[in-house]
């Protein structure tokens, strides 16, 4: 028997659920100098939680259950507990970790770590560590794992060229030359490319995966260095830090199709899984800035906490 439409408040209201589980998904944003994570419900686009992220959060990726999250001061992965909004473990890294990810079947973590020149490759749910796998490019800031979990392309501040790790050997296996001072990085969903912002060049070089070389490069705004892929593939996103503005890049052609204002120094963005909603981090304005993807245009700014690193979304 169905309930009658009178009754359906009365039931809803009844379900032992937190206003906020209702809603999806969420944006989450490490805050470096507020040691905190703001909590972004897309649909509404407010502050709805914060959550710890240990002294100094910078690099943030999640399975949708935890955020793990690089801490400088204890130089360790911190991981929360998001729903109950709970450090509930920390593990050693290496001196001054930055970029984190998670393979696409959240069974690794990657972490950069600059002082040491490596990768941490962690496993998310045993979580300990795996391996640590050095590479050439000096202080290293983002490990970014390829769809297929085959790969791990690493950017460098020190560095002209993005080094690549063969996931499953646990080593470096090439270096693929690209600009000074590569920082944010971006796969095509297919895994075929992959769009690397160098910021001294402030140039984004789209590299032939197959062949390891790249084929296009394409003049960003100044000191380019986050990336966002659309979900479907058909654009790339680029902060340019120096500029306050978000490069569009179309993939079909790697031509830049619009170039958006958001705040000051906009660093690591992320997107919602139906590609209508891209979010920025912005460093020196405290703030995130919501681009819709369809108008191109920025529709919102949302205040959190001080120095915010980047985005992850879930």
């Amino acid at each position: 028997m169905r309930p009658s439409p009178l009754l359906l408040p009365a039931l809803l209201a009844g379900l032992i659920l937190p206003p906020d589980v209702l809603a999806a998904p969420f944006a989450y944003v490490p805050n470096e100098k507020s040691a905190s994570v703001s909590v972004i419900d897309t649909a509404t686009d407010t502050v709805v939680r914060t959550l710890p992220g240990g002294q100094r959060p910078r690099g943030i990726a999640t399975d949708g259950k935890h955020l793990f999250i690089s801490e400088a001061p204890s130089n360790s992965l911190v991981v929360v507990d998001i729903d109950k909004a709970k450090q509930v473990k920390s593990i050693r890294l290496g001196e001054s970790p930055e970029g984190v990810s998670v393979s696409a079947d959240h069974r690794l973590i990657a972490a950069a770590v600059e002082e040491s020149n490596s990768v941490v490759v962690l496993d998310a749910r045993k979580r300990k560590q795996l391996a640590e796998i050095k590479v050439k490019g000096e202080n290293p800031e983002h490990a970014v794992f390829s769809p297929d979990g085959r790969w791990l392309l690493v950017s460098a501040e020190n560095a002209e060229q993005v080094d690549l790790i063969d996931v499953k050997a646990r080593r470096q296996v090439g270096s693929i030359p690209v600009g000074k001072r590569p920082r944010g990085i971006g796969f095509t969903p297919d895994g075929k490319r992959a769009y690397v912002a160098c910021e001294l060049a402030s140039t984004v070089y789209a590299i032939d995966m197959e062949s390891r070389k790249v084929i296009a490069e394409i003049k960003a705004g100044t000191f380019s260095n986050g990336v966002t892929m659309a979900p479907e593939g058909g654009r790339a996103y680029v902060s340019n830090g120096k500029d306050g503005t978000v490069s569009v890049i179309r993939t079909t052609d790697n031509q830049v199709e619009a170039t958006i204002p958001v705040g000051k120094r906009p660093w690591n963005m992320a997107i919602t899984p139906d590609g209508h909603k891209l979010y920025v981090a912005n460093g020196r304005s405290n703030s995130v800035s919501v681009i819709d993807t369809r108008r191109l245009e920025v529709i919102t700014e949302i205040p959190v906490g001080e120095l915010p690193w980047g985005v992850v979304i879930n």
